[in-house]
């Protein structure tokens, strides 16, 4: 008998949760599972964050996806030409053809400098850096080595972006390295935000702006940048505001996949279009969309795709066996915020409830407090790292998580 197949793109956090989930939720006589990504390298990317202070090294953030998928699937290093959804095939760079009867795309979002008129230019890699790439981390480490003083400017391009408060975490983690290696008198850190406040949610934007004061990290908000000017080193809004850099820390415009561009099936930013509860691709019976990849209107963050994935396997399973799809995804959402002094704040929110004061993960009982700054919310920051490698992407539970 022609065994049925089930193709995820991607080898990810969420690839990985799905290779190691799915051979205990489906008869491998009667299916096949295979994963497939230009990269067998594996990258834990809240990582990258702590790599330019020093607090990791490169080569903690980095595995074989070979060693870390389920050795019942199948696996394709290769890059994906595109998605031909009404044929059910998935073409490869190479022109191998892959046929599916269901499909979970998992491809996550890249930066995209070009975007910006300049940001890639003659400054790209020395003064004007990433830290939302493993290479932009590691030059961005030399960086910080090697800086002096002077305007440090931490910028966001524009939303939605993997991990929205990573680019506050590196202004709080840059005050307290300048504070520990005895420049912060001479650097001014500003934070250039395109929101509004320093978050998305009104009360841990004000909870993340007194942070930022207290800190003396000047804040703009409603920058909209239009250029990065690599001759006089600033940043331009499309207003003519301008704010002079040192050393520029960007977040550039995040996409998707040019595969889901070349595919046909995305939004001007490569996302594709999502039922938020459900997390099936709109236009499609057979596709589901996991982590980044979808433009649900949630966090772009490991722990999404760990509370997503319970409903993707609930609701393909029920398709296979004909029956209703019952799971919905309600946007759940947690992450730990680095604040400096190895202090942290926890928000934990969903599409029904914002991030506000409490306790974590047991109402009234905790241990850990919620839009609050303690030393024992830095210590679960830290054990984060074992978690993700041990639990998450092996598809297990986490307690009281759910």
């Amino acid at each position: 008998m022609k065994k049925k197949q089930l193709l995820i793109l991607g080898g990810g956090t969420s690839g990985n949760i799905f290779s190691h989930r799915f051979p205990k939720e489906l008869n491998m006589n009667e299916w096949d599972i295979t994963v497939v990504d230009k990269s067998p390298i594996h990258y834990y990317q809240p990582g990258f964050l702590f790599i330019p202070f020093g607090i990791y090294k490169p080569e903690d953030v980095v595995k074989n996806k070979s060693d870390l998928l389920h050795p019942k699937v199948n696996r394709i290093f290769s890059e994906i030409d595109r998605i031909l959804p009404n044929e059910n095939i998935v073409r490869l760079i190479d022109g191998i053809q892959l046929r599916y009867d269901y499909l979970i795309i998992g491809t996550g979002v890249n930066i995209a400098p070009d975007e910006v008129d300049g940001m890639k230019g003659e400054l790209w890699g020395r003064e004007v850096l990433d830290f939302y790439t493993y290479d932009g981390a590691v030059a961005l480490q030399m960086a910080m080595k090697n800086f002096r003083g002077g305007n440090l400017v931490i910028h966001v391009t524009e939303m939605p972006i993997k991990c929205p408060v990573a680019p506050l975490e590196f202004a709080f983690l840059s005050d307290d390295y300048f504070k520990r290696i005895g420049i912060r008198a001479d650097t001014h850190i500003h934070y250039v935000t395109p929101l509004s406040g320093a978050f998305t949610k009104e009360e841990a934007s004000s909870v993340f702006g007194n942070l930022l004061n207290e800190k003396n990290i000047h804040i703009h908000t409603e920058f909209n940048i239009a250029a990065v000017d690599n001759k006089s080193k600033e940043i331009i809004s499309w207003d003519n505001r301008k704010i002079p850099f040192d050393l520029l820390v960007t977040v550039p415009t995040n996409m998707g996949s040019e595969m889901i561009k070349r595919s046909g099936i995305g939004d001007e930013l490569n996302l594709i279009p999502t039922n938020p509860n459900t997390l099936k691709a709109n236009h499609f019976d057979n596709i589901f969309v996991g982590g980044d990849a979808s433009d649900i209107p949630t966090s772009k963050a490991g722990s999404v795709i760990h509370f997503q994935s319970e409903v993707i396997i609930r609701n393909l399973l029920a398709l296979i066996n004909d029956r209703p799809m019952q799971a919905e995804y309600h946007g759940h959402s947690n992450c730990f915020i680095e604040t400096g002094n190895q202090k942290a704040i926890l928000i934990d929110f969903d599409y029904q409830n914002d991030p506000t004061i409490g306790k974590f993960p047991i109402p009234s009982i905790g241990p850990l407090s919620l839009l609050k700054e303690t030393r024992l919310n830095h210590l679960g920051k830290m054990a984060f790292k074992w978690i993700y490698w041990s639990r998450i992407i092996r598809g297990k539970d986490i307690p009281f998580t759910s």
